[in-house]
């Protein structure tokens, strides 16, 4: 048995039918999906970039092993400098590594010629 039983009919124009089809395809969604967030208050986001869940668990991973580290030296009163050099460098490589994924801009693919850009011309 299906948990929405109203089917709802909406007409839209090519343009606005490309529009939706071009936010759903970002956000990961289905349509329906999609359209009930809005309908709900939720403004759908983009997906991550790709590698962002194999960021995810890095980070988990240097966390933990830096935990570890904190643990022992706890219980000890000693730490193992090397270790703890090697995953602090790992935990600021993953950071650098996300920045580099998410803030630094990416090179255009298409084959436009921007030497103008700036220059006033007249519209």
């Amino acid at each position: 048995m299906r948990k929405r039983g109203i089917s709802i009919l909406v007409r839209l124009n090519a343009q606005e039918q490309q529009n939706l089809k071009k936010q759903v395809k970002k956000s990961g969604l289905s349509q329906e999906a999609f359209i009930r967030s809005l309908i709900n208050g939720y403004t759908p986001k983009e997906l991550p970039p790709l590698d962002y869940f194999s960021m995810i668990r890095e980070l988990h991973a240097i966390g933990s092993n830096l935990n570890q580290i904190a643990a022992k030296a706890n219980a000890t009163g000693h730490i193992d400098k090397t270790v703890f050099q090697y995953e602090t460098n790992r935990l600021r490589k993953a950071v650098q590594d996300i920045i580099a994924a998410v803030t630094v801009p990416e090179r255009r693919t298409d084959n436009s010629n921007h030497s103008d850009m700036g220059r006033n011309r007249p519209p």
